[in-house]
């Protein structure tokens, strides 16, 4: 769902690091993930490498939602499904990534997400497609001749995936409308906040930070249990060592 995208994109950017500008890597130069061609695609067209070191989080997030979340279809696709769909892309590339989920659902590889592929993923439990999703995609990576180079961080980072999106199908969120799942640690806090508008973040937006305090109401609530408890316990002591008649 869109709701998962700034999730989603936080989880992404835990994979894609900062800044590479490794020979052997076919990307080339990339920020966060964020290639210089894309980065010229989307924000800076005469965009230099020393630019692409300075994005900011908004043009991040910005080239992400547009080159890989959109071009997935990732707004229409289930929880836990679209992270695990959306992190294949930014990986090996949108199409690659739609035609492996079609192979994965038996309909036609096309490259393309349209009604075909919305129903057949919708008509299979979202487990299943994420485990052979990550299935076929590790199978593809292993094929590649940059797998010696990478392929210990690449077994490490589908693992991880795929733990993260069968967490995200099955939390309650991705199927009752409520706010998308938030990161598998209390402490952890997504980097980008919820891009909002015509589908991009808004300028200048910051994130939302869960608040961890509680109200006075629930303090209130938990000091009443408690001072309930000790009474009970108190009573049954009395019982017990004074042979008080306890109805």
């Amino acid at each position: 769902m869109d709701r998962n995208f700034a999730h989603a994109l936080w989880l992404v950017l835990t994979s894609e690091g900062g800044w590479s500008d490794n020979p052997a890597d076919p990307g080339g130069a990339t920020m966060k993930g964020v290639t210089l061609a894309n980065f010229r695609r989307y924000v800076k067209a005469d965009a230099t490498k020393a630019d692409l070191r300075r994005i900011s989080d908004d043009q991040v997030a910005t080239v992400y939602r547009r080159f890989y979340w959109d071009a997935v279809v990732g707004a229409e696709l289930p929880g836990g499904i679209d992270y695990a769909l959306f992190d294949f892309a930014v990986n090996s590339g949108p199409s690659r990534a739609a035609k492996y989920l079609q192979g994965v659902l038996g309909v036609v590889q096309d490259g393309r997400i349209g009604p075909a592929t919305l129903a057949a993923v919708r008509a299979k439990p979202a487990g299943v497609v994420i485990d052979a999703l990550c299935d076929a995609r590790l199978a593809f990576l292993k094929k590649l001749s940059t797998w010696p180079s990478f392929g210990r961080g690449w077994s490490a980072r589908v693992a991880s995936v795929r733990r993260q999106a069968l967490l995200m199908s099955a939390a309650p969120s991705a199927t009752e409308g409520s706010a998308s799942p938030g990161p598998a640690s209390p402490d952890d806090v997504p980097l980008a906040a919820t891009p909002a508008g015509a589908g991009l973040p808004a300028a200048g937006e910051a994130p939302t930070l869960p608040n961890k305090s509680a109200s006075p109401s629930k303090v209130a609530g938990v000091i009443a249990l408690a001072l309930g408890s000790l009474i009970a316990w108190t009573a049954h002591l009395s019982c017990n060592l004074f042979g008080v008649f306890c109805q």
